[in-house]
């Protein structure tokens, strides 16, 4: 058998051909520039032909270079492709991404049960208020509220979302809330996640953009902190019925109002287009459309 070129210099000159810069080779690598550089002239030592031309802050494929690549690329991509196929085959963990108000409010008293009926299986739970890259995140599953459309990714509709407006029932009767037009009186509690206060005020209570701004109002940058506000007779706060499950069950929280503001975005599952799910994923998957699809979401 023929002595093979050193291995670990074809993952450099990969990684630089690809992304056109050692710097950004070392990135991906998580080495130094240098470390690269020298990995690929160890390679052109035992090639013994160059494979970039160099020159102040740059660096170009020589034609030898160019050639050499697309002859040992496929053959690199084949040895990764079938790695990873090898490893996620014995890979009991699943990573799944959701926008934190829904972490923390609907998802985090229900996990138990997916675990309960898969206990091989090691959930990694993350949350982020962005969207999520699946190119640069570890990240199989996510849940996005939006609309649905994303060209590049598998969606599935989980929940339909409305806005509706939530607060106590002593906060009810501290500000006299009999009408939608009695929010004039009110505290307005205002998140990210639903910015719908303006749309619901003039549909429903007729109060236009510039009476509406000058109804007292308190913003917050995460739903359950809004929520939590709520609970506590701060005002009344217009959310998702999804994160409101656990308080209206128990009364701390109620609908003051029967009108709800349809919208366009929802709760989906999304996923990288046309990706090949592992087992555990799958499950996973399955385990949270069925658990969308119960009729009171408990």
């Amino acid at each position: 058998m023929k002595p093979p070129p050193p291995l670990k210099a074809l993952l450099c000159f990969d990684a630089a051909m690809r992304l056109n810069s050692f710097s950004l080779a070392a990135d991906e690598l998580s080495v130094t520039p240098g470390a690269v550089g020298q990995q690929i002239r160890n390679l052109e030592q035992w090639l013994g032909v160059s494979l970039f031309t160099r020159q102040i802050r740059q660096v170009q494929p020589t034609p030898d270079g160019q050639a050499y690549w697309a002859r040992i690329q496929p053959a690199l991509a084949q040895i990764i492709d079938a790695s990873h196929a090898l490893r996620d085959r014995h890979n009991n963990n699943v990573w799944l991404n959701m926008p934190p108000s829904l972490a923390a409010k609907w998802f985090a008293r229900r996990m138990a049960g997916f675990l309960e009926s898969h206990p091989g299986v090691a959930l990694h739970l993350s949350s982020s208020i962005s969207l999520t890259d699946f190119s640069s995140e570890r990240v199989d599953l996510a849940i996005r509220h939006f609309d649905g459309h994303a060209p590049e990714l598998d969606v599935e509709l989980l929940h339909q979302d409305d806005a509706r407006v939530y607060c106590s029932p002593a906060y009810i009767e501290q500000v006299g809330l009999r009408k939608p037009g009695d929010l004039r009186r009110a505290t307005l509690l205002h998140n990210t996640l639903h910015p719908h206060w303006s749309d619901w005020l003039q549909r429903f209570a007729g109060i236009g953009d510039e009476e509406g701004r000058g109804i007292p109002g308190i913003h917050f940058d995460q739903s359950l902190m809004a929520i939590e506000a709520a609970r506590r007779n701060q005002g009344v706060v217009i959310t998702s019925e999804w994160l409101t499950q656990e308080e209206v069950a128990s009364g701390v929280l109620v609908e003051p109002f029967a009108q709800r503001l349809p919208l366009t975005k929802g709760y989906y599952l999304v996923q990288p287009k046309h990706s090949i799910l592992r087992p555990t994923v799958q499950a996973l998957k399955a385990w949270l459309i069925e658990l969308a699809n119960q009729p009171s979401n408990e």
